[in-house]
């Protein structure tokens, strides 16, 4: 039975703090912002957008590994954390600047990139400390109830964003005014604004993680760096060996990509394909949200009862089908269907989806996250988490760049997001050798 104290709360609330940078700026307000506004043209915003996220894959896939083993062998975990946040913010702060239809969108691209890195980044070093901030029995209940608390603190901060600041097209938020503040809407101050809202989000509630998490107390060494590339070299040599874990972390690089893949792209694909406006968008991010904070929560209980192998199968699975969906359905028409172009069925139907995304992807982290655990070292945490994210971002630049690829020489949104069918169904084939025992 987890015993909810501060320290479970504070660790939980990581995810409050940090999922709206996903939530609110790669998938469902800043990213169709970009695509369609800043950049002006869906085809070569998508791939833009593409190319940054698998830039940004690359860096991980080299330095999360590295800071994981050094971490384990001189600990500092927290002051980790502090610095990744601070690139979290930067990240975050940068989207004021993103003007409509400014002249070069480099410099937002690379302090967004960067603002990216320091959340997967800061994400190693909190996953690492759940095996100390519970048992074994409930790291799969701990693990998706922070999932499910995450996705309703990004769903909050959505609500708040589409009630008072992301102006549609027309200048007016949700509730039919101009945005508060006296934000201009000509100018998307507004949408500009949730950038800063969503740094001083993590900024407020990440305090009790720092105030009541204790910090690893790990015996420091001189030759710290190289320590640490030797031990992260011997688990590497190590892999081979342990045929579960390996096969483990093969299947994840794969599907976690596609998962990447399916967020980056969704809400810029509601705004190229369907035409949905910023305010739509967030509406379909609210449903997905709910979605995906629910499903989460039963995810954990799931998870627990019927393990995570069987949770992880299920929801690839259930994104497969979602993809396959998406890939064949425009605004006029249906795996070759002509539609009425007044119909709202690819409307519904992409909502649809993205209730199905919300749950299977929600439940699908929070599943991993504990699958890793139960096949790890438990004193080489954060190196084994360490190589969950290389292993996950050794090709995390293959749907971005593939997605971008496909989009640019295709002409074609929809079919963009084939790449990403791929990557789950090869996902799929190596937990025939995982051990869950």
């Amino acid at each position: 039975m987890i015993k909810y104290d501060k320290k479970v709360w504070a660790w939980m609330l990581y995810d409050w703090a940090a999922q709206p940078y996903s939530t609110l700026l790669i998938t469902f307000i800043f990213a169709p912002y970009f695509t369609s506004v800043v950049v002006g043209d869906p085809i070569l915003g998508q791939s833009l957008w593409g190319v940054m996220t698998a830039i940004v894959g690359l860096t991980l896939a080299i330095l999360g590994p590295i800071l994981g083993a050094i971490s384990d062998t001189g600990g500092f975990r927290k002051k980790w954390i502090v610095f990744f946040s601070v690139l979290y913010v930067l990240g975050a702060i940068s989207i004021w600047w993103a003007v409509p239809g400014m002249e070069s969108v480099t410099s937002i691209l690379i302090l967004f990139g960067i603002g990216m890195l320091g959340m997967e980044l800061s994400q190693i070093f909190v996953n690492s400390m759940l095996p100390e901030i519970c048992s074994k029995n409930d790291i799969g209940r701990l693990s998706g109830n922070g999932w499910a608390l995450g996705y309703v603190g990004g769903l909050l901060l959505l609500f708040i964003s589409l009630l008072f600041f992301a102006e549609n097209n027309v200048g007016q938020t949700l509730l039919g005014n101009s945005p508060i503040f006296g934000l201009d809407a000509n100018a998307r101050e507004g949408t500009r604004s949730i950038g800063p809202l969503t740094a001083m989000w993590y900024v407020l509630f990440m305090m009790p993680f720092f105030l009541y998490i204790p910090e690893k107390r790990v015996k420091i060494s001189q030759k710290i760096i190289f320590t640490a590339l030797g031990d992260l070299w011997r688990s590497i040599k190590k892999l081979p060996s342990n045929k579960s874990l390996t096969s483990y972390l093969i299947s994840s690089m794969f599907y976690r990509d596609a998962l990447i893949g399916i967020y980056s792209f969704g809400g810029i694909y509601a705004s190229g394909v369907l035409g949905w406006s910023i305010t739509q968008i967030g509406i379909f991010g609210i449903v997905s949200g709910i979605a995906a904070a629910i499903f989460t929560f039963l995810g954990g209980f799931a998870d627990k009862y019927f393990g995570s192998k069987r949770v992880i199968i299920f929801c690839i699975c259930t994104l497969i089908v979602v993809c396959i969906l998406i890939v064949g359905t425009s605004r006029d028409v249906f795996f070759g269907i002509s539609l009425n172009e007044f119909s709202t069925f690819p409307d519904k139907l992409f909502l649809i989806c993205g209730v199905a995304i919300g749950a299977a992807g929600g439940s699908l982290q929070s599943a991993s996250r504990t699958m890793l655990v139960l096949q790890a070292d438990r004193n080489r945490m954060t190196e084994a988490f360490g190589l969950y994210a290389l292993t996950g971002r050794a090709t995390s630049w293959m749907a971005p760049a593939l997605i971008g690829y496909v989009t640019f020489i295709s002409q074609n949104q929809q079919l963009g997001v084939l790449p990403v069918v791929v990557l789950f169904i090869i996902g799929l084939f190596p937990l025939i050798w995982v051990n869950t025992n």
